[in-house]
């Protein structure tokens, strides 16, 4: 079990470089188009501060060190950028594919997946849940 763990942490963390480099470049706009209008900072910074981010919680996961923290601060980041899928959801923003509300909705169910699988890819749940 133990390897399916580290497997599927390596995993997380290449789809969250692979995420915060397309912050960077290509995906630019389209996540831009993600930053809700209340937030008080430019979407271009926000995007290009949470691409920065992902790369630098991808390449923690990838590695395999300090696994609960970096799980707890993965998940707590997939909870902090929540709001921006909702806004898409609730203002019918079309990006990445999401092209319908169904689509938006749909998405929004897999955010709490991805919190669950940061937690327990690196053992942070057990760590939350037992206080160590």
């Amino acid at each position: 079990m133990e390897l399916i763990r580290k497997a599927t942490q390596v995993l997380l963390g290449a789809a969250l470089i692979y995420a915060g480099i397309t912050h960077l470049t290509t995906s630019r706009l389209e996540f831009q188009a993600q930053v809700p209008n209340w937030v008080p900072l430019s979407a271009d910074f926000v995007v290009l501060a949470s691409g920065v981010v992902e790369i630098l919680l991808g390449i923690s996961l990838a590695s395999l060190s300090y696994r609960k923290e970096v799980g707890i601060a993965t998940a707590l980041f997939f909870i902090a950028i929540f709001p921006g899928n909702i806004s898409q959801y609730l203002n019918g923003i079309d990006a990445f594919g999401l092209d319908s509300d169904r689509a938006r909705a749909i998405r929004l169910l897999f955010q709490p997946l991805l919190v669950l699988w940061a937690l327990w890819s690196t053992g942070g749940w057990r760590s939350t849940r037992s206080g160590k």
